[in-house]
């Protein structure tokens, strides 16, 4: 089962969440690292092997449309996954959770992501988009 790091962006409830259906899960305020900077988590995230969970992809993979030209994943050619939540009008808990089911749903039906990037995107109406791309590309 993948194991998934949720950044501090996110909350710390959605490790519960996580872990009840079997994933292995735990938050940067859980392992003491609250408040470095993106780079500076890099080396736990390679390190523990985790599938970071974060809302600041483009801190992570770059721009949007040039992943991994730019970002703390910038020339890697090896990591676990990499999960980018977009919601331009802001996650409050609920919006949090309901992503957050529909992520893991995606791990369990589509299998793990190393070397992907699963974009989780909220537009304003409230739909959501899921989709996968190799980083670094084929």
């Amino acid at each position: 089962m993948q194991k998934l790091l949720i950044d501090e962006n996110l909350s710390p409830s959605l490790v519960a969440q996580a872990n009840a259906i079997g994933f292995v899960c735990t938050h940067i305020n859980h392992l003491g690292l609250t408040g470095l900077k993106d780079w500076e988590l890099k080396a736990t995230i390679l390190e523990g092997d985790w599938t970071f969970v974060t809302n600041n992809g483009t801190d992570f993979r770059g721009p949007a449309k040039n992943p991994g030209s730019d970002g703390v994943y910038a020339g890697l050619s090896l990591h676990a996954g990499l999960i980018c939540v977009d919601a331009p009008g802001g996650l409050n808990l609920e919006r949090q959770k309901r992503l957050f089911d529909l992520i893991l749903s995606n791990l369990g039906e589509g299998g793990d992501l190393t070397n992907q990037v699963l974009e989780v995107a909220l537009s304003p109406d409230g739909s959501v988009e899921l989709s996968r791309f190799a980083m670094p590309p084929s």
